[in-house]
């Protein structure tokens, strides 16, 4: 057992709190990760809000870099001192949906209990099978990518959730074209980097779509051609002005109904929607069956992208060295584990694009 420190959610809706928990050693399959930096993402706020239900008390953060510093039995291609990217993606290798190139929908029961405990041996949820917000981890090898050193530890984080999921679901889900028009509904992490797929993909136009001016301007500078207010009265019909016939995608990276609603308002004939936003469960959108028929248009759930880690986040990787694709932009903010309400609360305000937590090494 090693002493962690960790930021434990107690109560929904309530301020994380700073403990001293128990990290068990890793079983076979398994890793232990001396964390480096974990990124702030909107899931982890929504489960501590209890928008979708789960045991307490649990330790929240999924988007993490950190170094090997153990391995349980059998573990292959990963060694003690490696730099990795860790995921909250588990997967087998062999169920359907793995061997048909889908881990993200595996379908294989976790069998392992929470590596987590407090003191007095009270069970601690690991939360999206990460548990990020401590200082150490243990997670299992197929939730990690090793990277090289070169990289910083804060824009390797930054590959485990926000930058796979919205690149990933245009240029996999969305399987978008080069020439096509696409819309992007919403601009905050994910948003942003839905813009970098589309701008890497050969988009002919991109259009961001918020409720921010001031955001609509930082979306230009990580590829957006045009931006929309969405507060705006029938924003879709300035949007169709702009690219001069209706979208090819519209990527909603938003968690909210209205953006669902108006979605297809943006569609062109044959346009597809793939739906990323995840709103409160219970919550319920509104579509007229006849026009998606009558138009041949098509909507799609993306699951943080439709990723492979093992061939996406060394793709994206190397983009980053190269210079096409923005990491260290999307840092708004750096704190310490302390800080972690308030880094919280700022997300929460809208205007941050990634808030990021550095551990000291």
């Amino acid at each position: 057992m090693t002493s962690i420190e960790a930021a434990v959610c107690t109560a929904f809706g309530a301020p994380l709190r700073i403990e001293e928990l128990r990290l068990r050693d890793p079983l076979p399959g398994e890793i232990a990760v001396r964390t480096e930096a974990v990124a702030v993402c909107h899931s982890d706020i929504s489960f501590a809000e209890g928008a979708w239900g789960g045991d307490l008390p649990m330790v929240l953060g999924h988007e993490a870099a950190g170094i090997v510093t153990g391995l349980g039995a059998g573990v292959t291609g990963i060694e003690v001192g490696n730099r990795v990217c860790v995921t909250l993606i588990r997967a087998c290798g062999t169920c359907p949906s793995c061997a048909g190139g889908r881990p993200t929908l595996c379908t294989t029961p976790r069998e392992s209990a929470s590596p987590l405990s407090r003191a007095d041996g009270t069970p601690v949820v690991q939360a999206m099978h990460c548990a990020g917000f401590a200082s150490r981890m243990v997670v299992h090898q197929s939730q990690v990518v090793p990277l090289p050193h070169d990289p910083p530890a804060e824009a390797v984080a930054l590959l485990a959730c926000g930058v796979i999921t919205g690149v990933g679901a245009v240029v996999h889900a969305g399987k978008l074209r080069a020439g096509e028009d696409v819309v992007v509904i919403g601009t905050g992490g994910v948003g942003l980097n839905a813009i970098q797929g589309a701008r890497i993909a050969g988009a002919r136009r991109i259009v961001a779509v918020d409720t921010s001016p001031a955001k609509l301007e930082i979306a230009k500078g990580f590829g957006a051609t045009e931006g929309v207010l969405a507060s705006g009265d029938k924003p879709w019909r300035e949007a169709l002005k702009l690219m001069g016939r209706g979208a090819d995608l519209v990527a909603v990276t938003v968690g909210a109904i209205p953006a669902y609603n108006d979605a297809l308002r943006y569609l062109g004939p044959g346009g597809r929607m793939v739906m990323v936003g995840m709103p409160h469960s219970g919550a319920m959108a509104e579509y007229e069956p006849t026009s998606l028929s009558y138009l041949q248009q098509g909507m799609a759930g993306s699951k943080m992208g439709d990723v492979v880690i093992r061939r996406d986040i060394p793709w994206m990787a190397d983009l980053y060295r190269q210079g096409r694709l923005k990491l260290d932009e999307l840092i708004s903010g750096r704190w310490r584990l302390d800080q972690i309400n308030e880094a919280f609360a700022d997300t929460k305000g809208g205007g941050a694009k990634r808030n990021v937590i550095l551990f000291d090494s």
